[in-house]
């Protein structure tokens, strides 16, 4: 005989993520490095995870440091040579997680303060709402409440905005994304906050692992403040928003980029990324509530 299901395993998406990063640098000179690439506290329960880091074969020791949102920052001070990161986590992100049916309240990686409302409305370095507020308000205030504003927001860029892979560089806005109408995951991401922001609506920028991405690469999509929750939005529609994983959140790509290089030369010439659920990819509507750990 068959053993018994619940009826809830039939519905509830698998909550095992695998994750990892490989990165290859070259330190010319002594330097300063800043990493976002593990999954942020938020993400869920680790089950199991390996951060290994090696300049010219031996171990060095990264600093630790907690941002917003539960991110998790690893500053490396590493003097000239071969510096090789590695890697590996896997989780289990809470019950329930991905749909609208989370409990309303704010947890950790969910502050709607006032403070927050207030940072994330906002203008910021790659999402100048300030210089999009005549369109926005032109092309979105009518529709509606603010689930409504957002969700003509989502399906505007991903009607009207070309996802072209290397179309853009790491100083381009939302601002240049709108007048070109081509972008990549970022620039999707920095489009949608500015936009939500220019109509009064909160919202932030977040960096994830994203299962069912093809190809494989670090992912970005943005989340508003929508009666008391933060939910989260892609207009690319590249992966589905249910088995993303959180690596950091922030303004937009200044405070989550997975490098920085904070000080001294350094060469960035190989990356790996990968990420995979436990057993089935869930499958995105692209129209459900739906909430990032």
């Amino acid at each position: 005989m068959a053993p018994s299901m619940n009826p809830s395993d039939l519905v509830e998406p698998d909550r095992e993520r695998v994750i990892t990063c490989d990165l290859g640098l070259e330190i010319v000179e002594r330097a300063e490095v800043a990493l976002q690439i593990t999954a942020s506290r938020s993400a869920g329960s680790l089950l199991d995870e390996r951060f290994d880091v090696r300049l010219d074969g031996e171990p060095v020791v990264p600093v630790e440091v907690e941002g917003l949102h539960g991110t998790r920052i690893h500053v490396l001070r590493v003097g000239p040579g071969r510096l090789v990161v590695s890697y590996r986590g896997e989780l289990e992100v809470r019950r329930g997680a991905g749909t609208g049916t989370n409990p309303p309240g704010p947890s950790r990686d969910e502050d709607t303060s006032d403070y927050q409302r207030q940072l994330y409305l906002r203008p910021s370095r790659y999402c100048p709402s300030d210089h999009l507020v005549g369109f926005a308000v032109a092309e979105f205030s009518a529709a509606g409440g603010v689930a409504e504003r957002v969700e003509a927001i989502t399906s505007w860029i991903r009607e009207r905005v070309g996802y072209v892979p290397g179309s853009s560089s790491v100083h381009d806005s939302a601002e240049h994304t709108l007048l070109t109408a081509t972008g990549t995951c970022r620039d999707f991401a920095h489009l949608g906050v500015a936009l939500c922001r220019a109509v009064g609506i909160a919202a932030r920028f977040a960096a994830v692992y994203a299962p069912g991405l093809s190809p494989m690469d670090f992912h970005a999509v943005f989340e508003t403040l929508e009666e008391g929750r933060w939910l989260v939005h892609d207009a690319t529609g590249l992966a589905p928003r249910q088995s993303l994983v959180r690596i950091a959140t922030g303004r937009d790509a200044a405070d989550t980029a997975f490098m920085a290089i904070l000080d001294g030369i350094v060469n960035f010439d190989t990356m790996e990324v990968s990420a995979i659920v436990g057993s089935v990819l869930p499958i995105d509507d692209l129209v459900s509530t739906v909430r990032l750990p």
